[in-house]
């Protein structure tokens, strides 16, 4: 027969500030013999696309957009 989960006010408050900044993800939480052992967190980043959203680099910037491969014959 399953332990009844004992969750005090500490993993509470754990578990709150975990999720409180997540914009996109997960929060697993693993119990072991009736008792919160482990919290596992995933998180997205999503981004949009740069010159149709509004995205800018400075000229200066040394993370100026470029091609990641280069395009033609070799």
């Amino acid at each position: 027969m399953a332990k009844p989960l004992i969750v005090d006010d500490e993993w509470l408050d754990r578990i709150a500030g975990l999720l409180s900044d997540m914009e996109f993800g997960s929060l697993n939480i693993v119990v072991h013999e009736g008792q919160i052992v482990q919290v596992e967190r995933t998180e997205r980043k999503r981004y949009e696309s740069g010159a149709s959203r509004g995205a800018k680099v400075s000229a200066g910037s040394k993370h100026s957009p470029r091609a990641l491969r280069e395009s033609g014959p070799r």
